[in-house]
Order: C-alpha cells, then structure tokens, then sequence
C-alpha cells in the first residue's frame, strides 16, 4: 500500500465502529488480508467465514505469519497473541474497513455492473482513461462481498479514478456493495437472464442492477447500455439526466457507434463521434463494449483520440473471447461466463466472421438459470441453429434441448451429446483446417479442458493421426482447472 494512508489501531476502530481504546495507540498495520496464505508481516487480518471455510480457525497460521491484529466475529477457544477487534460479522467488517479507505481517496470512483460485459468494459474503461488520468480498476474479477473491499482496499493514494466492478447473483447485492464503494459515477452494461436462481425473473434482475444508478452520487455521470429497451426506460425512471451508450438508434445521437468494416480476426472498425477506432475485440459485442468505454470515458474528460488509441489496443481476456490457434484450426474459448445474452452475442460473432472455413459452435450449459433454464437453453439453441454457421454442439442441458426441438426446427446440423469428452469424439470429423470453433459455457462447465484434446489431436508437427494414438502417446488429460465464477 503507498505510504499516504496508514491504518492504525485508531482508524480500524474509526472504520469498524468501535469504542477507542487506550491499549494500544501505536499499534500500525501494512494492509488488510482475508488470507493467512498471502500475510505479511504487520497485517491485519479479517477472519472470514464461509459454507466451507471459516478464518477464525486460522488465526494461528496469521500470528504465525507475521499479522499484528484481527477481525473477529467470535473468541476462538484459543486466544491468540495479537490484538482482536470484534465485531458481528466479518464480512460487514471488511466492507466497513474498504469504505473508509475510499473515503480517504481523493479519487473518484467508477462503478460497473451488467448482466453481461462488465469485466471487459471495466478494462476498456481503465485503458480509455488512462491516458488521461492515473486509474486504478478491479484486478481480475474480484467484484464480490468480498472481492470489491478487497479492490478497495488495495487502491493506491495517487489514484485519480478508481475504476470498480460491481457483481450480484442474490437480491440486494448490488445495494450493499454500492454502500461500500460509494460511486461518484456509475455505469451500466446491460441486463439479461443471469443468476435467475437468486434474482428470480428478468425484472428483478432489472431492479438489482438499478441500484447502482440509485446510489450513485447525484451529481456524477450515470450511463447505461442501449440494450435492452427495459434498461433505458427504468434508467431514464430512476435518473433522468442518465446518457445512453451504443450501436443502435436508441443510444444519445452523440454517444452512438457506427460499425464500418470487420477485419479478417472479426475486429470491427468502429466510427464514433468523427473518430474511426479498430476494436480489439472481435465481433459486434466488442465493438459495443468498445463504444460504451469511451463513451464514459469522453464523459469524465478523457482526450477521445488518445482513449480510443488506448482502448482500441484491448483485446479479449482470458476465456472471454479469447483467440487460441491451434494446428491450422483457430479456438474463440468464451467460457469464462454465460447467459441467454451472451451466448447469442458470442454465436452472433461466429457467424459473422468474414473468410472460408467452417464456423463451428460447442455449447455448454448456461448455469444458474432457475425454473427458466429448459426454457431459455431451447431458445438459444434456436438462436444458434438459424445463424450462417456450419454446425452446432450441444452439450449439457443444450443437448436435452436438442431432443426437444423437432428436426425441421434445427436447419443447422445438430450435434447433441451431453458429456462433453463424448460430444468431442462424435464432432471431430468436423474440425478440419481452416475452422473456427466457438467454445461458449459457463464457467462451472469448464469448456476450456477441451483445449487439451485440439492440441493432442492437431498440435503434432508430424502427419496427422487419429486423436485416440496421439492421446496415447502424450497421456493428455482433459481435465482442467478454471477460476471460478464471480
């Protein structure tokens, strides 16, 4: 942490509303850790709890590390040595610690959230303003009750704006992380039918997201995505002053794209208030995200060419889009997350891209979709069987869909089968040099283990052999590890 802010013994019980107390007056701390793991000599520690873990447990194993303090929510049966601050809940504690070191920032903060591409538009956005302004954004996804006062709380004294990933999958989410990172300006992607199980129904996802314009500061810059037409409405209900970004006719006349030409890794040229970018990211969804980020971006000072320079230079995440070739054949992994919405964006894409070779689909599951997953995972799958595409793999709950969609509903060829190693083997013939292949789930399907199995099959520098002798060889294992799905 910069040496600007120091947490001491005063601060922490500043922040977590606790009595002073004369005991220990001197007493400083480096930084916060949620993990004994990563403790550093002088930290302070907050211990956690969770279904399948529990901090106070480890209290030991951060005095052995070199913590100076703790968070509690309990007296462990054995007291360790270090002081202990104790409040109700340490996850309300470690919010309280995180805005009270964003109220000791002069930077003002960004919030993000949306169905879809809040992670990649928080990138963007960081990029767009870099040039402009020293930033700070989310690391990785950490845009959880945790993962937010963690962003917080790593933030650096010099920071102008503090650019912060907001995520929800239950009710009041986006509320109570809101409270935490108090946004000067807020921003929202879109909405789609994601975490149905927790958010129930596309309006009370709609209603979640809204809560950051509503705790956005007043007077701050609050913009919204122009799809769909539901978000713009309760947008413009719940702040009137609110800008719309994108590609259609509904986006402000001043904040909307225009799509030019696609080059051959399916980058659109993008026109935007006079200034031609190339996107980074390819197809129609990187190009809107593109827009909103600069869109923003102009809103908050950034020079447009320099932010649409820097931003253009973005290109997909890790497993968001992600372009991998591998033996003449070209892998789109986009398995990091996945709704109705995005799989639509991501198959949209595929289709769209310009060149010969055959355009192929792997599906996996759509997780966390409530009562309307059978539903929407057969919609989808017309979605994707009526694109310019060669082929479908259904997968998961896609190949239960498969079976109840009739033959002549499907013009596209269909592949169903629902183990994901099984669906591989019976779609091989289909990948023949030159091919694109979309692999699109979500992110507890882990799709991406099937990248071991294209580079066994079509990675040897030999003549090409069948998959089965070349596994055999290797001792290939289609396993893999993923982060996990915020």
């Amino acid at each position: 942490m910069s040496p600007g802010f120091v947490w001491t013994d005063r601060t922490v019980r500043e922040a977590l509303e606790l009595e002073e107390s004369p005991g220990a007056p001197d007493l400083r701390f480096g930084a916060v850790s949620t993990d004994t793991r990563s403790v550093r000599p002088g930290d302070l520690f907050v211990a956690l709890e969770g279904e399948r873990f529990d901090g106070h447990e480890f209290l030991s194993h951060a005095e052995a590390a070199g913590a100076a303090g703790a968070v509690v929510a309990r007296q462990p049966a054995t007291t360790p040595g270090l002081p202990l601050y104790h409040v109700s809940d340490t996850l309300v504690g470690l919010g309280r610690l995180a805005r009270h070191r964003r109220r000791s920032l002069a930077a003002r903060v960004i919030g993000i959230t949306g169905s879809t591409g809040k992670t990649t538009v928080k990138e963007l956005l960081g990029a767009a303003l870099g040039g402009s302004f020293k930033v700070y954004a989310t690391p990785g996804n950490l845009n959880n009750r945790v993962g937010v006062p963690l962003s917080l709380l790593g933030a650096p004294d010099d920071a102008e704006f503090l650019v912060i990933e907001l995520g929800t999958s239950e009710p009041g989410e986006i509320g109570a992380l809101t409270a935490i990172a108090e946004p000067d300006h807020g921003l929202v992607t879109t909405v789609g039918e994601a975490h149905l199980t927790g958010l129930g129904s596309l309006e009370g996802i709609l209603d979640e997201k809204l809560d950051l314009i509503r705790g956005t500061d007043p007077e701050g810059v609050v913009l919204v995505g122009d799809e769909p037409e539901a978000l713009v409405a309760a947008a413009r209900r719940a702040r009137p002053d609110v800008h719309v970004a994108g590609l259609s006719a509904s986006a402000d006349s001043g904040f909307r794209g225009e799509l030019l030409d696609q080059d051959a890794g399916g980058c659109y040229r993008v026109r935007f208030r006079g200034n031609d970018v190339r996107a980074g990211i390819p197809g129609r969804h990187g190009a809107w995200n593109l827009t909103v980020s600069l869109a923003m971006a102009v809103l908050l000072g950034a020079d447009l060419a320099e932010a649409a320079e820097d931003a253009g230079r973005i290109g997909p995440g890790r497993l968001r889009g992600e372009v991998r070739p591998i033996g003449g054949r070209t892998l789109i992994l986009d398995c990091y997350n996945a709704n109705p919405q995005s799989v639509a964006g991501a198959l949209e894409s595929l289709a769209g891209l310009p060149g010969g070779g055959a355009k192929i689909a792997i599906l996996g599951s759509m997780l966390e979709l409530g009562a309307r997953s059978a539903a929407l995972h057969r919609e989808v799958l017309r979605t994707a069987t009526a694109l310019p595409i060669d082929a479908v793999v259904a997968t998961g709950e896609f190949a239960g869909a498969a079976g109840r969609i009739a033959n002549d509903e499907t013009p596209v060829r269909t592949i169903a089968v629902e183990a994901i190693d099984d669906a591989y083997d019976a779609a091989r013939p289909l990948f023949s040099p030159g091919a694109r292949i979309l692999l699109k789930g979500s992110r507890g399907v882990a799709l991406e283990r099937l990248v071991e199995r294209f580079e066994a099959d079509f990675e040897s520098p030999g003549p090409e052999t069948t998959g089965e002798e070349r596994r055999a060889g290797t001792g290939a294992n289609p396993g893999g590890e993923g982060e996990k799905e915020a």
